[in-house]
């Protein structure tokens, strides 16, 4: 299941009480204070996990804690500090404070870590208080306690390519043809319910990761349809490949269903509207051959069009030529420049 929003309160681990202890040793008369520090509590860390991507772990645990520090003990022994609780979270994991409304942290890469919440500081015990004028002291000092945070996790999925346009476009069967990948596909709008990865290999060095994301409706940014919840997925992505099908089943022309979704683009984010994007006629099995169609899309537009049948693999291989050249353009991404 993809869970992609959490909601989760955490805290760190507690220091450890000091001890209050005294020398009983034999010959050893009138031992002194020899009480131990309390230990360390442990921190709350974030770690970005490659092979996740998915906030599915958090819903139904929304408390985390971090182990308590143990208490000082007898003949100076400090307490054993409690362990970090690492909290593993799919690479492109933002994490909010829920009660400020700021953003803590981007994990855009995999192997970031971050720590939220830091553990306390154990309490000295009563050796740490001996004076000449007070050599049995019987005093100690509690551990401090551990920071709490109330989070808010929202997951942007990170991908080389996004695949965006109306529902029923062809998204999920060319991902599947291209990857090994297997998203639900059936003759009929949103067939697509949440995001899908795939690794396109395209050669014995190259490969990419594609992304299948819901299909878009006109007021998608307004949160019609589905897409208003995946839109910020897509601002993950170094290109777009913009499917267009030769009959849309809304009843537009392909360049009118090439237009509606470039306009909820641009009313979602001027940063995703700028990104570099192939503009790909789909189900060119229906043709028969016949040019036309995409030549006028071209033309209707202004820009050049490629022609593919995901059924058929016509035009595949030109397609997987084309995203590595404009990925070799594009250049590796700054993950951080999308953060909101």
């Amino acid at each position: 299941m993809f869970i992609d929003e959490a909601e989760i309160h955490v805290k760190a681990g507690d220091g450890g009480r000091g001890c209050v202890s005294f020398r009983r040793e034999a010959g050893i008369p009138r031992g002194g204070p020899d009480g131990g520090h309390g230990g360390d509590g442990g921190s709350a860390v974030f770690h970005a996990r490659e092979g996740l991507d998915t906030l599915l772990d958090f819903r139904g645990r929304h408390h985390w804690h971090a182990p308590d520090g143990e208490p000082g003990r007898g003949k100076d022994q400090t307490g054993a500090s409690g362990e970090d609780l690492v909290i593993n979270v799919p690479p492109g994991t933002l994490i909010y404070d829920r009660r400020l409304g700021i953003l803590i942290k981007d994990l855009s890469r995999p192997g970031m870590t971050v720590t939220i919440a830091r553990g306390g500081k154990g309490g000295r015990g009563n050796a740490s208080f001996a004076t000449p004028t007070n050599q049995t002291p019987r005093e100690s000092e509690p551990g401090e306690p551990g920071e709490a945070r109330d989070l808010r996790l929202e997951l942007k999925l990170i991908a080389d390519v996004g695949l965006v346009g109306l529902p029923n476009a062809g998204k999920s069967t060319l991902l599947a043809r291209l990857s090994a990948a297997r998203p639900k596909i059936a003759d009929y709008p949103f067939t697509t319910l949440y995001p899908h990865l795939g690794i396109v290999e395209a050669g014995p060095e190259r490969r990419f990761i594609m992304a299948d994301l819901p299909g878009l409706l006109s007021g998608a940014h307004q949160g019609v349809g589905l897409g208003d919840e995946f839109l910020r997925h897509i601002e993950r992505t170094r290109v777009l490949v913009h499917l267009v099908e030769v009959q849309p089943h809304t009843g537009q022309t392909p360049a009118d269903a090439y237009r509606s979704i470039r306009r909820e683009l641009e009313a979602y984010s001027r940063t995703l509207a700028d990104k570099e994007e192939l503009l790909v006629m789909t189900k060119a099995d229906l043709l028969g051959g016949d040019d036309a169609p995409r030549r006028e899309l071209a033309e209707a537009v202004g820009r050049p069009v490629l022609l593919i049948s995901a059924a058929t693999g016509q035009g595949l291989k030109e397609l997987v030529a084309a995203v590595l050249d404009l990925l070799d353009r594009v250049g590796e991404p700054d993950l951080l420049e999308n953060t909101p």
